[in-house]
Parts: C-alpha cells; sequence; structure tokens
C-alpha cells in the first residue's frame, strides 16, 4: 500500500439527505435522450435519422474532428426526436425504448488476451471511449496519446455524494475487468485511491490485480476525493503532460463489455437531498427521463433539482433527461423566502466556517441548506479564505485574476494545467464576495486550450 497523503485544507459540508444503502431498479423510461451537449469540444455528425431502428451499442453520432470518437445509443428502440437550438445545433437525440433491450453483440474476452491497439479499438466501436477522460481540461481523451497515468477515484467526498465502496461491490467482476482495461491502457501506470475511512476496502477481492504500490490512502475533508486534488499529490501535471481518469461506475461499464460482450449503459444514481422523501440509489440507464425517478419522491414541488452535488453540479428540471456523466441527483429547497432577522439571529441552524454564527459550537451537526447566496456580487477581494479549503500548492486568487486578465503565460505559471473547476467549488462556497469562481475557472481552461 502506497502512503497515506493527509488532506489539511477542505471542509467536508454535512447536509441531511445522504442516500440509504437500498436500491430501486427502474426499467428504461418511454423517452431515452442522449445530449451532444454532454460531450465539450465534440462536434456531432448524425448516424441516424428519425424513425430508423437501433440496438443498444449501435452509433448516433460521431465526432466531426475525430470520425473515430463514436457514441452510441444506451437502449434499443426507435429514434424518435433530433432536438435542436440555435444554428441548428444538436441538442437531443430522443430515443423510444424498447420494454426489453436488444445489444449489438461485441466479441466477449479478457482484457489479457488484447493488445493495447485492440482494447483502444473494441472501446471505440463501442461507444464506451467517452468514459475515457483527461486532464487537463476535461475533455474526452484522445485515443492517440499515451498518458502520463490513469487515475481511479474510488471514494468521492463531495456532499451528499454516492458510497462508491457500495457501488463497486454490487458488480466486483465487471469493476475488476475494467480495471485490467484501464491497467494495459496506462502501460502500469495505474493510481487507484481510498479513503482512510473506507475500513480496508482496498483489499477488496476486486483491487486484487492492482499492485500495492498503485494503491493510495487519503485522509482529509472535501476536496480529497477529487481526481485532481490526487493527481496533484502524487504526479502533478506540467504543460504539455495529460493524465487520464475513469469514474469507478464507468469503470464496471467498461468491464461489462469485455465479460458480457455488450454495451449495457446502467448505474446506480444516487438521489439525494433535503427534499427528497426516502434518498437512495436508483438502478438507471444512461439518459433516463427524470419524471420516471422524481416522481412521488419529492417534498416539496419548489426545490431545484441539480445534476452532481450541491457545490459543483448543474441545474436541471424536472423534466430533463440524465446527462451522460451523472452519478448523483441533488434536490434541496429554494431559498426564496424572507428570514426573519436575519444574521441578526443566533443563528444556531446556519452553518458558517468563520464562527459568525454559534453553530461553530456543534461541529457534528447536519444542516438543511438552501439555494440562498446570502448577497450578491460584490468587490473581488484578498480575503485568505480560498488558501483554507484548496489542498494545491497554488495561489488561487492570482490565478482567477489572472485569467480576468487574460494573461495565458501568467496562468500557465500559476497552475491553470492542474486546476478543474471542480477543485474551486468550495472556494466559491466560502466566497465573501460571491465571486462565480468555478465559472472564470472554467474559461480560463477554455482560453488555454484554445491559446496553448
Amino acid at each position: 500500500m502506497g502512503a497515506t497523503i493527509t488532506i489539511r485544507r477542505g471542509y467536508d459540508l454535512k447536509l441531511n439527505g445522504t442516500a440509504q444503502p437500498q436500491i430501486t431498479p427502474l426499467p428504461p423510461s418511454d423517452v431515452v435522450a442522449v445530449k451532444p451537449p454532454d460531450f465539450p469540444d465534440v462536434t456531432p455528425r448524425l448516424a441516424v435519422e428519425p424513425g430508423q431502428e437501433v440496438l443498444a451499442g449501435q452509433v448516433l453520432f460521431t465526432d466531426k474532428q475525430r470520425p473515430d470518437l463514436r457514441f452510441t445509443s444506451p437502449v434499443s428502440g426507435e429514434v424518435a426526436e433530433i432536438v435542436r437550438g440555435e444554428k441548428r445545433r444538436i441538442l437531443e437525440i430522443r430515443l423510444l425504448a424498447d420494454r426489453e433491450t436488444r445489444y449489438v453483440a461485441f466479441p466477449a474476452s479478457s482484457p489479457d488476451a488484447l493488445s493495447r491497439d485492440e482494447l483502444i479499438a473494441r472501446l471505440l466501436e463501442s461507444g464506451c471511449w467517452a468514459y475515457v477522460r483527461q486532464r487537463p481540461f476535461n475533455l474526452i481523451a484522445d485515443s492517440q496519446q499515451v498518458p502520463k497515468a490513469i487515475f481511479v477515484s474510488c471514494f468521492d467526498s463531495a456532499p451528499l455524494a454516492p458510497d462508491l465502496a457500495f457501488v463497486i461491490q454490487q458488480e466486483p467482476d465487471a469493476f475488476r475487468t475494467g480495471l485490467g482495461v484501464l491497467k494495459k491502457l496506462a502501460n502500469g501506470n495505474l493510481h487507484v485511491s481510498f479513503s482512510a475511512q473506507s475500513n480496508g476496502f482496498s483489499r477488496h477481492e476486486a483491487f486484487v490485480d492492482i499492485p500495492t504500490n498503485c494503491r493510495h490512502v487519503f485522509k482529509g475533508p472535501h476536496p480529497a476525493g477529487n481526481v485532481g486534488i490526487q493527481v496533484h499529490h502524487l504526479d502533478p501535471l506540467r504543460k504539455g503532460e495529460v493524465v487520464w481518469y475513469v469514474h469507478p461506475q464507468d469503470v464496471i461499464v467498461l468491464g461489462r463489455l469485455f465479460t458480457a460482450g455488450h454495451y449495457r449503459a446502467e448505474r446506480l444514481v444516487a438521489l439525494t437531498g433535503n427534499c427528497v422523501r426516502q434518498p437512495r440509489y436508483f438502478r438507471l440507464v444512461g439518459g433516463q427521463h427524470l419524471p420516471s425517478v422524481l416522481t412521488g419522491e419529492l417534498t416539496d414541488d419548489r426545490c431545484r433539482i441539480i445534476e452532481g452535488n450541491v457545490l459543483s453540479g448543474k441545474t436541471s428540471s424536472f423534466n430533463a433527461f440524465l446527462s451522460f456523466y451523472t452519478q448523483q441527483l441533488t434536490a434541496i429547497a429554494e431559498g426564496d423566502q424572507p428570514e426573519f432577522l436575519g444574521w441578526l439571529a443566533p443563528g444556531f441552524q446556519k452553518l458558517s466556517l468563520s464562527r459568525t454564527f454559534f453553530s461553530w459550537l456543534f461541529p457534528n451537526r447536519t444542516y438543511d441548506l438552501t439555494t440562498n447566496t446570502h448577497g450578491e456580487e460584490r468587490a473581488f477581494v484578498m480575503t485568505g479564505q480560498y488558501e483554507k479549503v484548496l489542498p494545491m500548492n497554488i495561489l488561487p486568487v492570482y490565478l482567477l485574476k489572472a485569467i480576468l486578465a487574460k494573461d495565458v503565460e501568467r496562468m500557465e505559471q500559476l497552475g491553470i494545467y492542474e486546476v478543474s473547476e471542480e477543485d474551486f467549488a468550495l472556494c466559491e462556497f466560502v466566497c465573501t464576495s460571491k465571486i462565480d469562481v468555478q465559472r472564470i475557472i472554467a474559461e480560463g481552461l477554455e482560453l488555454a486550450r484554445r491559446e496553448g
């Protein structure tokens, strides 16, 4: 086992509404949608048309810049509609799903019996390559490159995040096979990370093929579970270097491709938050229509639906479709009601990182937070707040100001290639000035990608 890495800066946001270890399987909804905007820097070229019959694993569209990058159907059925936006941009490919899924057949084989090039070809052909992403820039990995390493984080420290140990234990054989695929893609440089609170999960049979020096334990608060934080502490990125990363649930999907011989895009999605009657896990197919999940599950019609966690997730809606990479749905109360006395009250039920309220006397208390930001954007001042919650050896405020100034050379010197929006989510949460930090980081990464 690799050395335990202790993260001292950060914060665990304790909220009510954690998913209980119960799984409710749901069949595919009547309508399922694949959304090309889920894939940054991909320009779709359609391979189907309305009325066409498709199988699960059949190509729906490819990328114009990389024709070998295929995106396939998560279900079998009929192409119902191509939804377009401004300038005919493709927003959704909607499918009428069959009651029983029919699959495109791929050869079932052990990853050990295939070469690295053969593994890549199989992943591209099936559409599973979209699960392999790269840092910097959080794009789908370039299959022509060889990364310096591949990272898999087997724990998520974000608020109300799914218990990935519980998820992996549902399909350990597929997960082990998926790790075998990544190990060969990484030429042996595969890093698998665990939480110090996982009670020996790293010794589970699913990890038997991973050398002990490639297993790493992280101890400390969020964002210890973020891949970006782990890369920073294990193998920092420099300009021109690339690492790949895969979410554990996506590792399972890769494993199914080689063990079962078909692309089965099911995953466990945690329904969480203080507006959920019974927080638990749902077994869903990618692109599921959310009303099939949310109907009867919410305690209040006036709540915000978030795909992801409350820090870095994206606002969704009741009638939306599940996005490609979503592992968690969160429903929290809208903070649009007036508050009696506001900050003048003692605040025993209010979260405070600065001891403004007496709630700091109860460090283990969980909270029912709302979407209220308690203020508008103000002047960007240096308070030292960001440094307390960002466990990276960078200067966050200087980096943000370099991005605002569009000074690419300075951005590179300050570590733009090492960061991602989610790494700065806590900075945004604690910001007194209410700065939209994650948006600035996203703009900086896009600028560095264009200019680099």
